[in-house]
C-alpha cells in the first residue's frame, strides 16, 4: 500500500537569490528546495502555488506525505517542512520540502486533542491545556492526523505530563523535559470584604474635619474631638492679651 495521498509536479530551477526567485513568481511559480538525507545537495524546483495548497489541505496538512515528480521523473515522498507567505497578499513565496525514506523516522509536529470530561472540572475545577501540539519522530506511515489524550481522570490540582502518554507504534517523543500537557486547578475564591458597620451615637475620629453630617464642629464647642476642655490660651482670640 502506497504511503503517498497526494501528488505534485515541480520543474528544476536554475539561479539563486532574489532575482532567479522573483522571475520564477513572475512567471506563475513559486521557488521552493527538496533536501535530505540521501541528497548531496538540496534540490531548487519550481510549481505552482494554488496545487500546493491543494495538497495539503487533507486532515494532517502539512504531514501529509506528498507524491512529488520533478521534471517528469519517478515521484518522491516528501513533506511540506516549511513555507513563506506574504504577511499583506497571503500569497506563497517559497516552500521547503524533506525527502522521505520509508524506513527511517522523521521529526513532525502533530496537535493535540484531550479526551473526555475530566473528574476535576465536574468537581468545579478549571482544565488548561499547556500544549496545543507535540514534537514527534515517527515513521511516515505512522504520522498520525492528531494525538488523543484521555484526561477523564484527571483530579483537581492533578495534572498530564508527557512521559505518562502511551503513543502509538512508530512514534517516539525525544525530550529531556517532562512538561505538562494538561493541567486542572482550583476555582479561584472570591473574597468579600464588608464594610463594618457604624457605631450609633460614636464620635467622630479625632483627625476628622467634619461631623458625621458633613459640617465642621461649631466654634464654641466646649471640648475638643479628644473629649478635654480647649486650654485657657486657645480659648482666647488670637492678638489679645
Amino acid at each position: 500500500m502506497s504511503l503517498i495521498t497526494t501528488h505534485l509536479e515541480a520543474k528544476t530551477r536554475t539561479g539563486a537569490g532574489k532575482g532567479p526567485a522573483r522571475q520564477t513568481r513572475i512567471a506563475g511559480l513559486i521557488p521552493a528546495i527538496v533536501y535530505g538525507k540521501r541528497m548531496e545537495k538540496p534540490l531548487s524546483i519550481a510549481l505552482d502555488a494554488k496545487a500546493l495548497k491543494a495538497a495539503v489541505a487533507t486532515p494532517k496538512k502539512m504531514n501529509t506525505v506528498i507524491g512529488l515528480k520533478i521534471d517528469g521523473a519517478t515521484e518522491r515522498m516528501v513533506l511540506l517542512k516549511d513555507y513563506q507567505m506574504d504577511p499583506v497578499s497571503r500569497d506563497l513565496l517559497h516552500a521547503d520540502f524533506v525527502d522521505l525514506i520509508e524506513n527511517e523516522p522523521v521529526k513532525v509536529k502533530v496537535p493535540v486533542l484531550l479526551t473526555g470530561k475530566a473528574e476535576g472540572v465536574l468537581a468545579g475545577g478549571i482544565l488548561s491545556q499547556m500544549k496545543r501540539e507535540i514534537e514527534i519522530y515517527a515513521l511516515p506511515a505512522a504520522i498520525p492526523e492528531k494525538l488523543e489524550i484521555d484526561i477523564s481522570t484527571l483530579k483537581i490540582a492533578s495534572s498530564v505530563h508527557i512521559n505518562e502518554i502511551k503513543l502509538p507504534p512508530g512514534i517516539v517523543v525525544k525530550t529531556h523535559v517532562n512538561y505538562t500537557i494538561a493541567v486542572i486547578t482550583a476555582p479561584e475564591v472570591e473574597k468579600v470584604v464588608e464594610a463594618a458597620a457604624a457605631v450609633p451615637g460614636a464620635a467622630p475620629a479625632a483627625g476628622d474635619a467634619k461631623a458625621a453630617d458633613g459640617k465642621a464642629p461649631a466654634a464654641g464647642d466646649a471640648k475638643a474631638a479628644d473629649g478635654k476642655a480647649p486650654s485657657a490660651a486657645a480659648a482666647k482670640p488670637a492678638g489679645k492679651k
